[in-house]
């Protein structure tokens, strides 16, 4: 009896001596192994060393920063060439924009374009004036429709009813005396401005004597077939406007006592009309 259970001791530590000389073995060749760190897909970055503690430290160099710009000088615009020649503008008095109505037909042939915006100053030598302010004035037509003749130099550009004067149909004119012959260098006209209107056969003449004879000149015609009977003009037919048509004459040297102004009809009707003439210069010294 005793035999047999010294006998199932013994198995009993056998089996357990080579159980566990089973687990041990292969958990040995596992810890003698070089473990691999786990692979990745990201690239390893190669580490900078760290410097040598010897090695003095670099700096890196220093921007010089950028001098402040120097101020820009204002700038200045060109004087017009004319002003550079001692030439200053002109003041003009302008009257009011009077449009009314419903605009008649003003397909004429030879029309300049309107300007689409206020005309230019004009410029002069200093102390221009009006000349033609007050002085005496004739006409062709004698007895006017309407108005007074006195009216084309009285200094009113209005286009109200009462500012203008009417002359019957056909070529007339009227004739402006300055009083002495004067240095001229521009003629302003005003025909009658409160509807679109182009007045046919506008010419502008000056003179030394009221009868044209002496020293007459032709400063702007616009008559294209000879109608009036002054020669065939070379410009352009023009739309009234509040502004007037300034004739520049400057250039040309003008010495005259007389200025005279033709028309024959307009668009809207066969009379001929005047609200005010000035004529810009200085007296002959």
């Amino acid at each position: 009896m005793m035999s047999k259970d010294f006998g199932t001791i013994v198995k009993v530590c056998v089996c357990v001596l080579f159980a566990m000389s089973v687990c041990v073995i292969p958990s040995c060749k596992k810890s003698s192994e070089p473990v691999s760190p786990p692979q990745t897909n990201e690239p390893t970055t190669p580490q900078t060393p760290a410097p040598s503690a010897v090695e003095p430290a670099v700096e890196k160099p220093v921007s010089e920063a950028p001098a402040p710009a120097a101020p820009a000088e204002p700038t200045v615009s060109p004087a017009p060439a004319a002003t550079a020649e001692g030439l200053v503008p002109v003041e003009i008095e302008l009257p009011r924009p009077m449009f009314v109505g419903t605009p008649t037909d003003t397909r004429v042939p030879n029309l300049e374009k309107p300007l689409g915006k206020p005309r230019p100053p004009f410029l002069a030598p200093p102390g221009t004036k009006n000349l033609a302010a007050g002085k005496p004035v004739s006409s062709s037509d004698e007895e006017p429709i309407i108005g007074e003749i006195e009216m084309i130099t009285d200094g009113d550009m209005e286009a109200a009813d009462g500012s203008y004067v009417e002359l019957g149909p056909f070529v007339q004119h009227v004739t402006v005396d300055l009083g002495a012959q004067c240095n001229i260098y521009a003629i302003l006209a005003w025909h009658y401005h409160k509807e679109a209107r182009v007045y046919f056969d506008v010419v502008v003449r000056v003179a030394d004597d009221p009868d044209f004879i002496t020293n007459v000149k032709t400063v702007f015609n616009n008559d294209i077939d000879n109608s009036a009977g002054l020669g065939v003009g070379k410009d352009m037919h023009y739309m009234e406007t509040n502004e007037g048509k300034l004739i520049d004459v400057l250039s040309q040297g003008i010495k005259a006592r007389y200025v005279r102004l033709y028309s024959n009809g307009n668009t809207s009707n066969d009379l001929n009309h005047y609200i005010e003439v000035a004529v810009y210069g200085k007296p002959v010294e």
